[in-house]
């Protein structure tokens, strides 16, 4: 699998048979993930958790439903989106993590 978002690569999920890359926006940490057990991987889709510095999960308006902290069954376009958008509400530029 050689996928890739805003230039970085994806890695091989180290719990899963899968993708995974984090970005760390300072405040928060966004994991994109696509494996048989996350929601839309087996149909070629990604799922996202934002996450604070503690490593727990948070909802986001406009990113992630009241109450839920992953979303998933999203295209490689609307992950990019929601990079963009975790871009504005932070001011920072995400910086990959390694795994």
């Amino acid at each position: 699998m050689n996928e890739s978002l805003l230039g970085l690569s994806f890695d091989v999920s180290k719990y899963h048979k899968g993708i995974q890359l984090v970005l760390d926006y300072k405040k928060y940490e966004l994991s994109i993930v696509k494996h048989d057990g996350s929601y839309g991987g087996p149909q070629g889709l990604f799922e996202i958790m934002v996450s604070d510095k503690s490593g727990h999960g948070v909802e986001l308006p406009g990113i992630t439903a009241e109450g839920d902290t992953v979303k998933g069954f999203l295209t490689l376009e609307e992950v990019s989106g929601i990079c963009k958008k975790l871009s504005t509400i932070t001011g920072n530029d995400p910086v990959k993590v390694a795994i």
